[in-house]
C-alpha cells in the first residue's frame, strides 16, 4: 500500500511540476532567432537579446489565467490529498482530491487547445511549437490519470 501511495504521490508531483516548467519557461514557439511564450516574447539579432511584453489579447490572457488555474488546482488537490490521507475514514473514496485533479487537467487542455488554434495569429509562420508546449500536453494526461486514479483510490488502514 506505500508502494502505490509513494507512486501515487510521484504521478502528481510530476504533472505538477511539468505544468510550473510549461507556464513559466519561454519555449511554447521557437525558431533559432526567437522564442516565444505566454508572458515574453525573445528575439535575438547579431547577440543581442530582446524580450518584449506578450500581446494583450484576450485569448492570450486565457491561456495564462487556464495554465495559472491548472498549477493551482494541481497543488490544492495534493494538499487534499495529504489531508484526506490522515482525516478520511476507512473505505472513503478521495473524490475531492480527483476532482480537483481533473479540473487541472482540464484547464491545462483548455488552454493548450487555446494557444493551437489561436498561435498563427501571435507567432511568425516560421517558428514551431517549443518543449514549454509539448510539456502542456504531456501534463495533461498525466493530470487527469491521477485524478482518475484518486477517484477510484479507497483509503485502507
Amino acid at each position: 500500500m506505500l508502494l502505490l501511495l509513494l507512486g501515487i504521490v510521484v504521478l502528481h508531483v510530476a504533472a505538477l511540476v511539468l505544468l510550473f516548467v510549461s507556464t513559466i519557461v519561454s519555449a511554447w514557439a521557437v525558431n533559432p532567432n526567437s522564442s516565444s511564450d505566454l508572458w515574453t516574447n525573445c528575439t535575438t539579432l547579431n547577440g543581442v537579446s530582446r524580450c518584449d511584453p506578450a500581446d494583450t489579447g484576450v485569448w492570450i490572457q486565457a491561456v495564462q489565467a487556464l495554465m495559472i488555474l491548472s498549477i493551482i488546482f494541481s497543488f490544492l488537490s495534493l494538499f487534499l490529498f495529504f489531508c484526506q490521507l490522515f482525516t478520511l475514514q476507512k473505505g472513503g473514496r478521495f473524490f475531492l482530491t480527483g476532482a480537483f485533479q481533473i479540473f487541472a487537467s482540464l484547464f491545462v487542455m483548455s488552454g493548450a487547445i487555446i494557444y493551437t488554434v489561436m498561435n498563427s495569429e501571435w507567432v511568425h509562420e516560421s517558428e514551431s511549437y517549443g518543449f514549454s508546449y509539448i510539456l502542456a500536453w504531456v501534463a495533461f494526461p498525466l493530470a487527469f490519470i491521477s485524478g482518475l486514479i484518486y477517484v477510484i483510490l479507497r483509503k485502507r488502514e
